[in-house]
């Protein structure tokens, strides 16, 4: 499918008092594409101004105000809700785009006509590139991932689940990082949209593992480069954040495995993934406990001394 170009590109980030980071988002979006823009800001409760600074700076940003913390998912439906078909961009209020990232993925699209969804390259701010277009959790690598990931970030299931031993190329994933990608919106409508259950982590599995069960296929694009930042959330919140992710965790892993012959396995992985969200409070880890995110809180620390903070 390929769009006119003179049509405005609806861009939709989802702000909960995103700071300053959210000029960077807009100024470096402009650069990446030459479609015009109709980004959308669905706005989750934001108290710092910002939402509201960045719609009287830039024209072609508007705010959504969803009435409360309503979560990710929920946002973007309602962000996308006006709109029936063609693409959009769905992105974190903390990516940076480089230059003729957002065209590149339209190009990639155009070239992968069952692509429900396609992902660029995300990079970390210190230029370390993010395992953002993975597999399926599967038990086969989801129990290891799980057990060992936020401990021995190089181990073998770790690195099979995240794919992180393969050269970067343009190839179909399980899912992509919902943090920024390009969707078709027939597709993403075609399955109800993201699920509004899931408050924030999981969305993206989910939407993923459901539209692949129609045939559609998602898509990493390294040829697009974007630099996220990450971690806000959870340097804010760090144990909520650790207890929403086992939640979502549980709640994707639980619906794989439905029925009542199930219902030991689904108490296992219960089990399993409260005692995981025990340790990370006693270790004083949180939730995916990766080094990523390790240094999302190391960068927030940083700053904080940068700028004379404790």
């Amino acid at each position: 499918m390929t769009e006119p170009a003179d049509v405005p590109l609806r861009v939709v980030a989802v702000t909960y008092s995103p700071g300053s980071a959210l000029d960077g988002f807009v100024r470096t979006l402009g650069r990446a594409t030459t479609r015009p823009l109709d980004v959308v800001l669905a706005d989750n409760g934001s108290t710092d101004g910002a939402p509201e600074a960045a719609v009287e700076q830039f024209p072609h940003v508007r705010l959504l105000r969803t009435g409360g913390n309503v979560g990710y998912g929920a946002a973007v439906n309602a962000a996308l809700a006006d709109l029936s078909e063609g693409y959009a961009l769905v992105a974190n209020p903390d990516v940076q785009f480089e230059p003729g990232a957002v065209d590149e993925l339209l190009t990639v699209a155009a070239r992968w006509p069952r692509a429900a969804t396609v992902g660029p390259a995300i990079r970390t701010p210190e230029g370390e590139l993010y395992p953002s277009a993975r597999d399926l959790p599967r038990l086969s690598t989801g129990i290891g991932h799980a057990a060992l990931g936020w401990v021995w970030p190089a181990n073998p299931w770790t690195a099979r689940y995240r794919r992180e031993r393969e050269a970067p190329r343009e190839r179909p994933a399980g899912w992509l990082s919902g943090s920024c990608f390009l969707v078709d919106l027939a597709a993403f409508w075609s399955v109800g949209g993201f699920d509004p259950g899931y408050f924030m982590y999981f969305e993206d599995v989910d939407l993923a593992e459901r539209l692949g069960r129609r045939g559609y296929l998602h898509v990493y694009a390294p040829s697009a480069v974007v630099v996220h930042e990450g971690g806000h959330s959870t340097r804010r919140e760090p144990h909520r954040m650790a207890r929403v992710h086992h939640t979502s965790a549980l709640r994707y892993l639980s619906r794989q495995y439905p029925g009542g012959r199930n219902a030991p396995l689904r108490a296992a992985l219960r089990a399993g993934l409260g005692a995981r969200m025990l340790m990370s409070y006693v270790s004083g880890r949180v939730a995916a406990g990766a080094r990523f995110q390790r240094r999302a809180v190391e960068l927030g620390a940083g700053r904080r001394r940068a700028q004379g903070g404790s």
